[in-house]
């Protein structure tokens, strides 16, 4: 240890008695959780999965760190809030980390350093990443036990400003920011992760966005070939090949849809906002919402379909936000406020994903770097979503987020204490969360062979 980190340093008496202080207390970490996190994944097989994706040209014989273990112990330090490679340097020698990964506490090397987790950032080729990317799909259909009747999948994309001059690093005039634009895909009534890609920082075309609704399609369908798939997203995209891709692949679709005049002078969507308009002022109202839907075809598309139109007539003035959908049952009031409005929760689980997981942390110079680095934060994501799982419903934590369940479930204190037979962990006997702890490691315990 450190010289300087063993040294003393006092903090105020207490009652009279001196209080001197050093970081020496020997085989402690402050990460007990990761033990939960190594449970999870072991339940779930993420890192074996996608080390399976890449090839490894090392000799077998003088390997030190399996390719999988590398990949858990960097998914797992993303999880406890470690995000840069770099905090494994000192993290390789904490025993909570190396029980996670099946080490002994005191004995032997230690995990994978900074250089050897930069090199394997760096080493996937194209073709590897996609094969990890299709991995994650798997992964999201494995967590179901069985092929569910329907899905609503959420696709957006997300501002990632840049730290420098990287590989697909864009201007983007609508941010204001030199960025990435990737895409998440989530199944929001769950909060499953389902694909994120990496892309450049300009809005995708309808072609580009096609193409990748394509790929995420013909591959749910391998596994779930009678699943009612429904895709849902703002006015980006709602373009024509994408909706054409829809309807030829039998998918719904549920997209915003920016106004024009045509849409502005529909007689069906005039009548009814004007009718608003005066039942508003005639109640003197605030604020007065209607529903209206019509038949539209733009020159761009090769057949009309159904728009339904919220319309809000306030004392500001009319406020008539579009729908384009491919949904025929439904009054347009539920396709707008219980469908539509639906994909709002997934801007907040792509919040969860850049700001508790700091997927954004995408600083790479590379473009496959950067996107090795969004599988592993989707990776934990995956961990911290299946450790939520296992909690008891009627407990607080059930719907916590995950900077609480990393603060409350994996930054916990324990002492390592290693025998000749057993190794024991011994946690604060005043955490407030040993139920729950205990609990979902009970939950997690894989069955008897």
């Amino acid at each position: 240890m450190n010289n300087d980190i063993a040294s003393a340093f006092g903090f105020p008496a207490v009652g009279r008695k001196k209080v001197t202080a050093a970081f020496d207390g020997g085989r402690l970490t402050s990460d007990g959780g990761v033990l939960l996190l190594a449970q999870a994944e072991r339940a779930m097989g993420i890192c074996q999965r996608l080390a399976a994706c890449i090839s490894d040209p090392r000799d077998p014989g003088r390997v030190v760190h399996h390719l999988d273990d590398i990949l858990r112990a960097r998914i797992f330090a993303i999880s406890c809030g470690y995000e840069d490679a770099d905090d494994l340097d000192v993290l390789r020698d904490d025993p909570g980390f190396r029980l996670a990964l099946g080490k002994l506490p005191g004995s032997g090397v230690g995990l994978a350093s900074q250089p050897t987790m930069s090199r394997w950032e760096n080493a996937p080729t194209t073709r590897e990443l996609a094969r990890m990317m299709a991995a994650m799909i798997d992964i999201y259909c494995s967590s179901y036990p069985a092929a569910p009747a329907a899905v609503t999948l959420d696709i957006d994309d997300t501002c990632d400003v840049v730290h420098g001059y990287q590989q697909l690093s864009f201007w983007n005039g609508h941010h204001g920011e030199r960025c990435f634009l990737p895409i998440h895909v989530y199944d929001t009534a769950t909060g499953r992760p389902v694909a994120m890609l990496l892309r450049a920082g300009k809005t995708p075309s309808g072609a580009e966005a096609a193409g990748h609704i394509r790929r995420l399609v013909r591959h749910l369908r391998r596994h779930w070939p009678d699943t009612h798939i429904t895709i849902r997203g703002d006015g980006h995209y709602g373009r024509p090949e994408v909706m054409t891709l829809c309807e030829a692949t039998g998918v719904d679709y549920v997209f915003g849809l920016p106004t024009n005049a045509v849409l502005r002078a529909d007689p069906e969507i005039v009548t009814v906002a004007d009718a608003c308009a005066v039942r508003r002022a005639q109640r003197q109202c605030p604020v007065l919402r209607n529903y209206a839907e019509t038949r539209y075809g733009a020159k761009s598309w090769k057949c009309q379909r159904r728009v339904v139109a919220r319309i809000e007539a306030s004392t500001l003035g009319m406020d008539i936000r579009y729908v384009v959908t491919s949904l025929t049952e439904g009054s347009a009031e539920h396709i707008y406020d219980t469908l539509y409005c639906a994909r709002g929760q997934a801007e907040n689980l792509i919040k969860r994903h850049k700001s508790q997981l700091a997927s954004d942390r995408t600083s790479c110079r590379s473009a496959g770097a950067n996107q090795m680095r969004l599988i592993l934060h989707t990776a934990a994501y995956w961990l911290l979503w299946r450790i939520q799982q296992e909690i008891p419903r009627a407990t607080a934590l059930a719907t916590a987020e995950f900077a609480t369940l990393r603060l409350r479930l994996l930054k916990v204190a324990a002492r390592v204490i290693e025998t000749a037979t057993r190794i024991r962990v011994a946690f604060a006997s005043a955490c407030p969360d040993a139920g729950v702890f205990k609990a979902i490691t009970t939950s997690l315990r894989p069955a008897p062979t």
